[in-house]
């Protein structure tokens, strides 16, 4: 009775990723359509996060968090009971038939009230029948315990798919599963009523001239927030993340203070333009959501320095959101559908953390090199779409961290040898041919070195050429630029000229002369 992709989606995608569940016999190869899931042996692929068959793709497109480890992490802490409790059910054996189970529960019920279990058993029994009737009422015990067992088991698989539904959310955002566990059944009871006097409680403290300058309204259930919210003009701080809001209204930019706004796990589908009007606004988050574009207008959010915008379906970001985000240091845009960034994102000189894994990117901007203050770069698992690095890429001095696992690039430009501060390094998954794979095991160091004497000789190479160069035009006839010498290649040309226009006249003079005798 182990949990399928159709019977518990959820459960059964977090157990097949535990390196814990491995079978000790090998694995029989079959059609997935003509059997269920095996989930003591976890797919072949090495990727904890890529998803297998139908039904897990859709169950990652329902819940995309799925795919990345730290959210997975979290919620297999929720299922620790469940693999302790299959591991048991495994060892009592199969769950018996439907019939056996009637039969032994009604054998053992009239056992109970005195009455024979068969109509051939006469009252007075002898020892030896006496023995057998009690053997067997033992295994009609031992076959309503196991399906006593069985039905338990299924229980708990109900509540944990229930579970892990209620702890996604929060566990994509680093919150403790038994916090998240504890919080909902207090929400639960006291209902929307006591969501809505929260808000009404907050908009009258601001119009009875109380200073609000922090409002947290997450976890309330809402499903929108009230224009007059957007009143409150010494707000600094605002958090209505884990709600079921689909619009954030046009009013939101009347909060000209703002400087921290959380929208994150909503199921907003847009922002509205009015977001630009925050000038003050410094965080931003908006993962978690249905977001498939940016706002043109959120580049005049000029005080930003962390946006969160990971978890979404964005396909683009908009053109110049780097030309004026000139104090960003964070981004955040994992977890989506993007296929390129845009130039501009090379404008933001003060930024210091660039996650982009999990989208579709071809590649990156020719001047990625111009982020100097890069130290963080994420841009794994962009599978077969990343091919290669541009030559800037050296130019990112301050880089420390790098993960490029999960592509398809198969040689490091020789300008990342000029990486000199790197420190950590991923580039598993990758059919990498520069540098070799021996080398690559070695570690951040042995690559580094490898391709710091790439460099090198890249930059000997082109002196050379460059010397060869100057000799050969040292080498060369001076004599050839003299003006006696121009003079001489002038007359010369002249001469080839009007030899070939005296011909030409002679032979038109022949052709008359001949048709004058003709005549």
């Amino acid at each position: 009775m182990d949990p399928t992709p159709q019977s518990h989606p959820i459960l059964a995608y977090v157990l097949s990723r535990l390196p814990s569940f491995s079978a000790g016999t090998p694995r029989t190869p079959r059609s997935p359509s003509l059997s269920p899931r095996d989930l003591e042996q976890p797919p072949a692929s090495p990727s904890p996060r890529a998803p297998a068959g139908e039904a897990e793709f859709e169950l990652v497109g329902r819940m995309p968090g799925l795919r990345h480890p730290s959210v997975l992490s979290a919620m297999t802490r929720a299922v620790a009971d469940v693999a302790s409790a299959r591991n048991a059910i495994r060892l009592l054996g199969p769950r018996p038939d439907h019939e056996l189970v009637d039969a032994s529960r009604a054998f053992l019920a009239a056992a109970a009230r005195n009455v024979p279990g068969s109509p051939a058993e006469a009252k007075g029994k002898e020892k030896e029948e006496e023995e057998i009737d009690e053997e067997k009422m033992e295994a009609s015990r031992e076959v309503v315990r196991l399906e006593e067992e069985h039905e338990a088991y299924g229980a708990l698989l109900r509540d944990a798919e229930e579970k892990l539904e209620r702890v996604y959310r929060m566990a994509m955002h680093g919150r403790d599963i038994q916090d998240a566990g504890a919080g909902d059944g207090k929400r639960e009871e006291q209902g929307p009523g006591a969501v809505d006097e929260a808000v009404v409680r907050v908009l009258r403290e601001a119009e009875e001239g109380k200073v609000v300058e922090r409002v947290d309204l997450a976890d309330r259930q809402l499903r929108l927030l009230p224009e007059p919210l957007g009143q409150i003009r010494g707000l600094l701080a605002l958090d209505v993340s884990r709600n079921q809001l689909q619009v954030v209204p046009d009013a939101i930019g009347g909060l000209e203070h703002l400087e921290e706004l959380r929208l994150a796990s909503n199921a907003l589908v847009s922002l509205p333009d009015s977001i630009g009007l925050l000038s003050n606004l410094k965080i931003l988050d908006v993962s978690g959501n249905r977001l498939r574009a940016l706002p043109d207008t959120i580049s005049k959010c000029r005080s930003l320095v962390e946006l969160d915008a990971s978890y979404n379906a964005l396909v683009y970001l908009p053109t110049g959101i780097g030309h004026e985000l000139v104090h960003l240091q964070t981004l955040r845009v994992h977890l989506n559908k993007l296929r390129s960034l845009p130039s501009s994102v090379c404008e933001m000189r003060s930024l210091r953390l660039l996650d982009a894994h999990f989208n579709e990117l071809h590649g990156l901007p020719a001047a990625i090199g111009r982020l100097s203050a890069l130290e963080t770069l994420n841009l794994s698992s962009n599978f077969s779409d990343m091919r290669d690095l541009p030559p800037s890429f050296g130019d990112l001095a301050g880089l420390r961290d790098l993960d490029l696992s999960n592509n398809q690039i198969r040689a490091l430009p020789d300008c990342f040898g000029r990486l000199g501060r790197l420190e950590r390094l991923r580039l598993d998954q990758n059919p990498l041919a520069v540098p070799p794979a021996e080398v690559v095991s070695k570690g951040v160091a042995a690559v580094k070195e490898y391709m710091a004497r790439r460099w090198a000789e890249a930059v000997a190479e082109e002196e050379r050429r460059r010397s060869e160069a100057a000799a050969a035009a040292a080498e060369s006839p001076k004599a050839a630029s003299t003006p006696k010498a121009w003079l001489s290649r002038s007359v010369s040309s002249l001469s080839t000229w009007v030899s070939g226009k005296v011909a030409a006249q002679e032979k038109v003079a022949e052709e008359d002369e001949f048709l004058q005798q003709q005549f």
